[in-house]
């Protein structure tokens, strides 16, 4: 059994003038031990699917539509406030974008982690701030910085005190959202580096939410590539990188620099993602796509199985084609 089964995953947010379909019926599975690369742009829905794996879609305007979350083989989705509440920082947890803002400013960090822990587990008040130490020391920061103030770290040592709060009590999966997007190149890599780490050292399942392809190849097994809330590829990190097949992979891989090829100029994908409030009867990419075929335009492509474990959602895998537009 996977440690984590996502099925059919649907999420609007509904206004009054419009509805934005931000996750569009994916399914994907995470093995324990394993890390999975979620990638896209901005707007691509990958904060919302972390969201709704945690059952935590801001109700309104956000609605689970349908589809489940299977951790350890119980669903998320039909957990009550108390069932939840055990579940978050026990079994799962989420490191989100920004520690500027993860964090209480008016309580102590040791306190935060201290918090967490005394939440899941019965130990005393002096109990869980030795727990909260060892923590806190795990992360590479000196237990003497207990009782300093969220203010008083520098943007990388927030991280830590924000990974350290996420683990502090050995969760099976972890959600990391842009863990490292506000950080400077160096802090980055020491944060992926703990995070690889720490990973190995409890065997947790994790997935990485990024749109940076170079963390994904530093981090990853497997990836998932994401366009207006679907998952237009994925598979092993190999198979995905050395051999995509969706168009919009491909323009991705080729938009990045190169050290082996000589080039003037960066490929670009043209276009911009559709509106998720207006998105095309037919595949999303097909407006960008320099590919495109008839029937694109009005037809939603299938999951295909291009080799094996590796699927993308193309009509140029298809046996159904439409001639070129």
């Amino acid at each position: 059994m996977s440690l984590l089964e996502v099925n059919n995953l649907t999420i609007y947010y509904e206004k009054e003038q419009s509805v934005v379909k931000a996750v569009n019926g994916i399914s994907f599975k995470l093995a324990e031990g394993e890390t999975m690369g979620l990638v896209g742009e901005t707007g691509a829905g990958k904060t919302t699917t972390a969201l709704g794996m945690m059952n935590l879609v801001p109700n309104p305007p956000g609605k689970i539509k349908s589809g489940e979350v299977l951790v350890d083989g119980k669903n998320v989705l039909t957990m009550s406030k108390k069932e939840l509440s055990r579940f978050h920082g026990n079994q799962a947890a989420m490191i989100f974008q920004d520690p500027m803002t993860s964090l209480n400013p008016i309580m102590t960090v040791g306190n935060q982690i201290a918090e967490t822990i005394r939440h899941h587990e019965k130990l005393s008040r002096a109990d869980a701030y030795k727990s909260a130490e060892k923590m806190l020391e795990t992360v590479g920061i000196d237990s003497d910085r207990m009782s300093d103030y969220p203010h008083q770290f520098s943007g990388g040592m927030k991280q830590r005190v924000v990974i350290a709060i996420a683990l502090a009590c050995n969760p099976r999966l972890l959600l990391a959202d842009e863990p490292t997007t506000a950080l400077d190149v160096t802090i980055q890599a020491q944060i992926l580096d703990l995070m690889n780490d720490l990973k190995k050292k409890y065997s947790m399942g994790m997935l990485m939410i990024t749109h940076d392809l170079g963390v994904v190849a530093e981090m990853c097994q497997r990836v998932s590539i994401m366009y207006a809330g679907r998952l237009v590829e994925s598979g092993d990190l190999e198979d995905v990188f050395d051999r995509p097949s969706h168009p919009y992979t491909r323009g991705l891989l080729s938009s990045l620099p190169s050290l082996n090829e000589d080039m003037e100029r960066l490929r670009p994908i043209p276009g911009m993602m559709p509106d998720p409030a207006n998105l095309p009867a037919g595949c999303p990419f097909c407006p960008r796509c320099e590919q495109r075929m008839e029937i694109c335009q009005d037809t939603m492509p299938g999951n295909m199985e291009v080799s094996n474990g590796h699927f993308t959602m193309c009509h140029l895998y298809s046996s159904n084609k439409g001639g070129t537009t």
